[in-house]
């Protein structure tokens, strides 16, 4: 299947990537219809489910056969530090901003316009490696290091200005989140379906529509445009984020899942780490958002 996360989605665990089987066709003379030979593994390896149709009958939850370990697989040791690098840079850089770019009345206007323009590189290279065919640790290293150059500043003019206190809470909701999902996730309250998939899509698409349209607004017509970002409908909104964010973690661990048992080589991890930084930034940016339209109608 396909994962929300362009990541995932263009180039990372997708049904038609080719890794282990993916989308194979059997030829002539060949392996029987139901086996694909897995060029990682040296062997027969069992039929992608979702190689015809990424939504197929079965469910999606329960991941597909592993397929014994052999050098140079994708393993989650490999995406856990991979992952843990990534955050790492970005946590780093953070600190950094919000040390070294104030945010007081003098000195504002600076920050802020820095952090805008380092998040709007952070945008572009995103969307590069997103289309790359290949992932470019360097490239999502720089990724990580800009948008904490945003957070941080971001974080700090909310934490000092408007809200005390709100970038630590944005961090243990965010933490909160992933592991609430993760265990979910792994117990099997969380079923990873086609109909999970469409209602998440739908509801995003939704999401983000309605973020633009009222970013139009506030642009032409000044004040918070339509409203979603203030007051009740902001904090209900923020709540939609939050949850749509947990959505996209789950379907971000069912494509890890799948690359890892089909055999997705070591540099694939890159992806994934890719994928759920990206995830966590949304799911702290709503966070702190929240928190601020929160404590700011104390």
């Amino acid at each position: 299947m396909r994962s929300s996360n362009p990541v995932f989605s263009r180039r990372g665990f997708s049904r038609d990537n080719g890794y282990a089987g993916f989308n194979a066709q059997p030829q002539a003379g060949g392996p029987a219809v139901g086996t694909q030979t897995n060029p990682y593994a040296g062997q027969q390896a069992p039929t992608n489910p979702y190689a015809a149709n990424p939504y197929g009958q079965q469910d999606l939850q329960g991941a597909p056969p592993q397929a014994p370990v052999t050098t140079g697989r994708m393993t989650m040791d490999d995406v856990v530090m991979r992952t843990a690098t990534t955050l790492g840079v970005l946590v780093v850089t953070a600190a950094l901003a919000w040390a070294l770019l104030p945010v007081d009345d003098a000195n504002i206007s600076k920050s802020y316009g820095i952090a805008i323009g380092a998040g709007l590189v952070a945008m572009v290279l995103g969307f590069v490696q997103a289309f790359k065919r290949k992932a470019s640790p360097p490239l999502i290293l720089a990724y990580a290091a800009l948008e904490g150059v945003f957070l941080g500043v971001v974080s700090s003019v909310v934490d000092n200005r408007i809200a005390s206190g709100a970038a630590m809470q944005a961090v243990l909701g965010t933490m909160a989140v992933f592991l609430a999902v993760l265990v979910a996730y792994k117990a099997g309250w969380i079923r990873v379906n086609r109909r999970f998939y469409g209602f998440v899509m739908a509801a995003a698409l939704g999401f983000v529509l309605l973020m633009a349209v009222n970013l139009l607004f506030s642009v032409f017509g000044g004040g918070d445009g339509l409203g979603f970002r203030s007051g009740g409908l902001g904090i209900m909104f923020g709540i939609i984020g939050v949850l749509l964010g947990a959505c996209f973690l789950a379907l971000d661990f069912k494509q890890v899942e799948d690359g890892i048992a089909y055999g997705a080589p070591r540099e694939e991890a890159w992806l994934a780490a890719f994928g759920l930084t990206m995830t966590l930034v949304w799911i702290y940016l709503e966070f702190l958002r929240l928190i601020a339209i929160l404590q700011g109608n104390d």
